[in-house]
């Protein structure tokens, strides 16, 4: 991330803002969620204001596919377990991203359901 980061993030975002099917932006959600499990990408996207807005769109924009994917991004910045998550918590929290969450609770879906569910457990119970 420290080498290629800035480019990988503008790559992937030109991919969510283009005229791409939800497949093709399902799996770059998806690229996003795998950089998001690594420690120091976690800085890196938590602080990325354009990217956050992109991920808070796809939650509430209605594709289950696109929803999974970018909760399952959340859920691996917000792990609870591992360094730095009660402030990568804290900042989503102020960005309305829980509430968000909270809200699509309410799904009939399955998958989303279950990966909204823990994303939820990983909100600051240490």
């Amino acid at each position: 991330m420290n080498t290629y980061g800035k480019s990988l993030i503008q790559a992937v975002s030109i991919i969510l803002d283009g005229e791409h099917c939800s497949d093709i932006k399902e799996q770059a959600l998806c690229i996003l969620a795998n950089i998001a499990d690594g420690d120091t990408a976690k800085e890196f996207l938590i602080t990325n204001e354009d990217l956050l807005k992109r991920l808070k769109g796809y939650m509430s924009n209605g594709n289950v596919k696109l929803q999974v994917a970018s909760v399952f991004c959340i859920s691996n910045l917000i792990w609870r377990d591992e360094e730095g998550s009660l402030e990568r918590q804290n900042r989503l929290k102020e960005l309305g991203f829980k509430g968000i969450l909270k809200q699509l609770l309410a799904t009939q879906e399955v998958s989303l359901f279950d990966r909204v569910k823990t994303a939820l457990e990983q909100f600051s119970q240490k």
